[in-house]
């Protein structure tokens, strides 16, 4: 995200929005600005939260992102060993991942700051024999919280080696048909209403599941933030997500 973007984005959400979640859809540590940007939402008094694979993460960019005011971070790491780690973050290192949560624990120790760090793990076959191992070591690698949750699979209707063996850890059940479905989610979504997504270029999302700028509201280089949150378009979006399932509505674990 370019300055000009960022500033816009700021200047338009600094007195009405609490929170502001720098990550959609890539990895946020590659934008060098990313500690300025924190910095500068931090003093204008917003909850901030960054979530990261970690692989760009060094000691250096710790410091900076827990000087700069962060009030939680995620850090990916799905699996406790090398082998249950790589087999779903393919090109992944896990050292680097316990490097970071090392790093970033030294920080907030040394700045004295109150950041959240969390471990999030995903729920999934090649890691369950470790999920006990994982609620009892994860304060020790430098996390305050643990997160364990359902994986989001593709090319799962005939199954997927990845789907944990408890369906209650999985989003999707086996059918009647042999073949495996979503589970079905409730209606309506408080998501919609209370907040938005913009990315990189300014476009407005309805959330985070728009992953190919679907329902794109607008974007906020060419009018207000306000203006798109209530647009025709936007609330056409929350009426028709009340109506039925639309297919971002459809993958979502929320």
């Amino acid at each position: 995200m370019s300055r000009e973007v960022w500033q816009r984005v700021l200047s338009e959400v600094r007195t009405t929005a609490f929170t502001i979640q720098f990550y959609f859809q890539g990895e946020p540590l590659l934008n060098k600005d990313l500690p300025l940007m924190i910095a500068e939402a931090h003093e204008a008094g917003l909850y901030t939260i960054v979530s990261t694979n970690a692989m760009a993460m060094t000691l250096e960019c710790a410091e900076a992102l827990v000087g700069a005011g962060l009030n939680r971070i995620i850090v990916s790491m799905d699996g406790l060993t090398e082998t249950s780690y790589s087999a779903y973050r393919i090109g992944g290192d896990i050292r680097q991942c316990k490097d970071a949560l090392r790093w970033l624990l030294e920080a907030k120790e040394r700045l004295h700051s109150r950041i959240t760090i969390e471990l999030q793990c995903l729920r999934l076959r090649t890691n369950e024999h470790e999920w006990t191992a994982l609620k009892q070591q994860y304060k020790t690698l430098g996390a305050d919280r643990l997160t364990l949750k359902t994986a989001q699979l593709y090319d799962y209707r005939d199954g997927h080696p990845l789907m944990p063996t408890n369906p209650r850890y999985s989003r999707y059940v086996k059918a009647e048909d042999g073949r495996y479905h979503r589970r079905s989610l409730r209606r309506g979504c408080m998501r919609v209403w209370s907040g938005c997504v913009v990315t990189t270029t300014g476009e407005v999302l309805p959330c985070c599941y728009d992953k190919a700028h679907a329902y794109a509201y607008g974007n906020i280089m060419n009018a207000h933030l306000r203006e798109l949150f209530c647009s025709t378009e936007a609330n056409a979006f929350r009426r028709r997500a009340l109506r039925e399932a639309p297919t971002i509505c459809q993958e979502c674990w929320k």
